[in-house]
């Protein structure tokens, strides 16, 4: 069971965005990051997926073609989470979830479950259970995309489409979304796609990393396998390395910019004995 895409373009106007992508097979239970320069067409590709932009090519979710199925059910199959909520909603946190679920196709499992319960689990699952109460314009941004995320987990879709879900938050909340859409990936087989600027991020909790340049797909794989100097070098135009910490973790570090000259050597501090 796995989501497919091949021979996938996508043009604004006469600007083509995507040329001809294949996508690697991603399977259930598994979080793909799609990494790459500002431009690279990263989220173009996922609003695509999504359905939000007309695509071109296939794209079939567990051997079905997505642009056969009615905007209901491909919806209630996909779901797609923006960078950011829009501003000026006054509904509180709780009662913004709970509309979601209103406006959501459901299959049988969910019809038959409680709204109020599968919104309050999802604001739980997130670590929002404190804002329930608040008012969504009085919120900040990276709050307003915890509530996002949420309301995506409260639908319980087959397929979750995240733009960037850590842009906003700090580095606590970062760690927190990125395990916890992981951990619903995972219980629940899903098929996680997420938009990702910190690659650190992206090889710490991605099972494989999509990565896209000008609309092309470059590589694609394991982090340990892609992440390499020369990835780096092509793509971002830095000089990079990727190292394990002493925890085994992945570690990009950035020498600098490619083509420039090494930064001078800092002057040696005094001795340890001269120390006062």
């Amino acid at each position: 069971m796995s989501l497919r895409a091949h021979n996938l373009s996508l043009a604004y106007g006469r600007q083509p965005i995507i040329r001809r992508l294949d996508l690697p097979e991603l399977q259930r239970g598994t979080l793909t990051a799609l990494i790459g320069p500002n431009g690279a067409g990263k989220s173009t590709l996922l609003r695509g997926l999504a359905g939000l932009e007309r695509i071109r090519g296939e794209v079939c979710l567990d051997g079905e073609a997505l642009d056969r199925l009615p905007p209901a059910e491909r919806s209630r199959r996909i779901a797609y989470m923006p960078q950011s909520l829009p501003g000026g909603v006054a509904l509180s946190v709780l009662d913004s979830l709970l509309a979601s679920l209103r406006v959501s196709v459901f299959d049988n499992e969910p019809q038959r479950a409680d709204p109020l319960a599968l919104a309050l689990a999802a604001l739980q699952r997130v670590g929002i259970s404190p804002l329930r109460e608040q008012r969504l314009d009085r919120l900040s941004g990276g709050q307003r995309q915890l509530v996002s995320l949420a309301q995506l987990l409260a639908q319980r879709p087959q397929v979750l489409l995240l733009d960037e879900p850590t842009s906003a938050l700090d580095l606590n909340y970062q760690l927190r979304v990125m395990q916890c859409i992981r951990e619903e990936v995972r219980r629940h087989d899903l098929i996680g796609i997420a938009v990702l600027h910190d690659i650190g991020l992206a090889a710490r909790h991605a099972d494989q990393l999509v990565v896209l340049q000008e609309g092309d797909l470059v590589a694609a794989g394991t982090a340990e396998v892609v992440l390499t100097p020369t990835l780096f070098r092509q793509v971002y135009g830095v000089e990079a390395r990727v190292e394990r910490c002493s925890r085994q973790t992945l570690q990009v570090v950035i020498d600098g910019v490619a083509g420039s000259p090494p930064a001078p050597a800092a002057a040696p501090g005094p001795a340890a004995s001269d120390t006062r």
